[in-house]
C-alpha cells in the first residue's frame, strides 16, 4: 500500500448470525452441518474505497445502512467477513456515546485508561493532561464518576482524549450531535486542522457538517454502496431520494383560492420608515420564530487580550433594553464594548454572525465608517461598537456570534483579542420560508394571471344592457 494512503478497502463485507434464541447458538455449536438454526444479516456488501493522508471522507445513509459497522471495520473492533482491508497509522474513535469508558471511575481516571488504550505512556498522560482537561471544560466534574455526567459531557471527554493522543486517523460517528453549539464549534475547529497533515472519516446525518467538513462522501444503502464522489454532489442526491420516499408523508401547503382574487400574506412588515416592534402581537401565538440568547464570557475560547479586550457583548432592541429572545424581522442593535491597555493607531471591532459549523454567514466591521476620522484610541479607552441591523429568520438550530478587536486598516490588521463565541443564539423552531437565513419579507402574493386576463375579456366583451 502506498505510503499517502491511509485507509485501503477492498470489496469489504460483513455478515452477522441472528440466532432467534440463546440456546440456538448453543445447539449450532454443538451440532454443526445439521439444521441451521440463524438467519444471515448482510450489513456490509462489497464495498471499496481508498482514503489519502490530508483528506476526509464521510459516510451517508438511512438508518441500518450500514455506517457504524463500517466505522467499528476501520477501527478493529470487527473483523471483515470478507474483503480486505488495510489501515496505516493509529486510529482513534469517538463512537457509541461512552465507549471505551468506565462509569464508575471518574473523569481523571478514565482519561489515563482511555489514552493508555491508545498507547500513551504514563509520564504522556501527564504531560496531555491539563491540555485534555482544558480542552473537555467538564471543571470540577473531572474529579467525578462519570456515572454523574450527562450525555453532553460524556463526549466532551472522549472528544477530548482523542485529540490528544497523536492519531493518524480518527473516526467519529454521530455523537457530536448531543453537544451544544460552542463544543461543537471548537471541535470543528480542531478537526479542519487536524485533517491538513492526517485522515478524517466522518458519519452523520448532518449533511450540511459533511459537506463543510469531508472532501468525499460514500452513500450506503442496506449495506451497498450506492454512490460516491465529491461532498456537495452526493449529499444533494442523498438529499433528493430523502424527500422522494417521504412523499407520502408531506401535505400541500400552498393555498389555492378558487374565484381568483388576488391572494397576499403579510408578515412582520414596516411601513417603509419605522420598522414594528411585532412581539406584543405574538407573544401568546403558538407559531413563535424564537431566538433565545445566551451571553458567554469574553475570554471563553478566545485569544489574545493583552493590548485590548472584549469586555461586553450583548444585543439591544430599539429602545436600548437588552434582550434575552426576539422573533425574527426585529431592528436589533449588537453592542460590543472593548477595554485599551496600549496605544492603539487604528482599532477595528467586528462580528460575525455563524451557523453551529462555523460558517460565517453574515458580519461587518465598524472601519468604513471611521474613515477620515481620527481613528487613534489611547491605553484606557472604552469603545463601543453599535451594529443595527434586521434580524433575520433563522433555520431551527444553534448559531453563535463572534467578535474581534484589531488594529490597523481593513485589509492590513493585527488581531487584539478574538472571542469565539460570545454570544449562543438558539432558534426553536424553522422559519416558513426557507434557507439558513431568511429575510424578512414585507408581502407575498400569489396571482392566478390567465384567470384574471379571462374574467377581464368576459367582462369587456360582455352586451351593453
Amino acid at each position: 500500500m502506498s505510503s499517502d494512503i491511509a485507509i485501503c478497502a477492498e470489496g469489504l463485507s460483513k455478515c452477522y448470525l441472528i440466532y432467534h434464541k440463546a440456546s440456538d447458538r448453543l445447539f449450532q455449536v454443538l451440532s454443526p452441518g445439521r439444521k441451521c438454526r440463524y438467519r444471515e444479516l448482510l450489513a456490509l456488501k462489497n464495498v471499496s474505497f481508498e482514503l489519502k493522508k490530508g483528506e476526509a471522507i464521510g459516510i451517508i445513509g438511512h438508518k441500518g445502512s450500514g455506517k457504524s459497522t463500517l466505522l467499528q471495520l476501520i477501527y478493529g473492533t470487527l473483523s471483515p467477513t470478507s474483503g480486505n482491508l488495510r489501515v496505516q497509522g493509529r486510529v482513534a474513535a469517538l463512537l457509541e456515546l461512552g465507549a471505551g469508558f468506565n462509569a464508575e471511575f471518574t473523569g481523571r481516571e478514565n482519561v489515563y485508561m482511555a489514552a493508555s488504550l491508545y498507547g500513551l505512556s504514563h509520564e504522556e498522560i501527564n504531560l496531555r493532561f491539563s491540555a485534555i482537561a482544558a480542552f473537555a471544560d467538564v471543571g470540577g466534574f473531572m474529579e467525578q464518576p462519570l456515572m454523574t455526567y450527562s450525555s453532553g459531557m460524556y463526549i466532551r471527554l472522549a472528544f477530548a482524549v482523542i485529540a490528544h493522543v497523536d492519531a493518524d486517523i480518527l473516526v467519529i460517528d454521530e455523537a457530536l450531535s448531543m453537544v451544544d453549539a460552542c463544543f461543537f464549534q471548537k471541535c470543528m475547529r480542531f478537526l479542519h486542522t487536524f485533517k491538513e497533515e492526517h485522515s478524517l472519516v466522518v458519519v452523520s446525518h448532518d449533511t450540511a457538517a459533511i459537506i463543510h467538513l469531508c472532501d468525499r462522501v460514500i452513500w450506503l444503502d442496506h449495506g451497498e454502496e450506492k454512490q460516491a464522489g465529491p461532498s456537495q454532489w452526493v449529499c444533494e442526491a442523498y438529499l433528493d431520494d430523502l424527500c422522494r420516499s417521504m412523499d407520502d408523508e408531506l401535505t400541500d401547503a400552498v393555498i389555492v383560492h378558487a374565484d381568483g382574487h388576488t391572494s397576499m400574506i403579510k408578515r412582520h412588515g414596516h411601513d417603509g420608515l419605522e420598522w414594528r416592534d411585532q412581539r406584543a402581537d405574538t407573544i401568546n401565538s403558538n407559531d413563535l420564530e424564537v431566538f433565545r440568547f445566551d451571553p458567554q464570557a469574553p475570554d471563553v475560547d478566545a485569544f489574545g487580550g493583552d493590548h485590548a479586550r472584549i469586555v461586553d457583548v450583548r444585543l439591544n432592541d430599539a429602545s436600548g433594553a437588552e434582550l434575552t429572545w426576539v422573533l425574527g424581522g426585529e431592528r436589533v442593535t449588537l453592542c460590543v464594548e472593548a477595554q485599551t491597555f496600549v496605544l492603539l493607531d487604528g482599532p477595528i471591532i467586528e462580528f460575525f454572525f455563524k451557523d453551529r459549523l462555523g460558517q460565517a454567514l453574515f458580519g461587518d466591521n465598524t472601519y468604513i465608517s471611521w474613515i477620515g476620522k481620527d481613528r487613534t484610541a489611547p491605553a484606557g479607552s472604552l469603545l463601543s461598537a453599535q451594529f443595527e441591523f434586521f434580524m433575520p429568520w433563522l433555520a431551527k438550530g444553534d448559531y453563535v456570534i463572534q467578535v474581534a478587536i484589531a488594529d490597523g486598516e481593513q485589509h492590513d490588521h493585527k488581531p487584539l483579542h478574538w472571542c469565539h463565541e460570545a454570544l449562543l443564539i438558539r432558534s426553536h423552531r424553522d422559519p416558513v420560508s426557507t434557507g439558513i437565513i431568511s429575510s424578512p419579507f414585507i408581502t407575498i402574493s400569489l396571482i392566478n394571471v390567465r384567470k384574471m386576463k379571462q374574467k377581464t375579456l368576459s367582462t369587456s366583451m360582455s352586451p351593453v344592457r
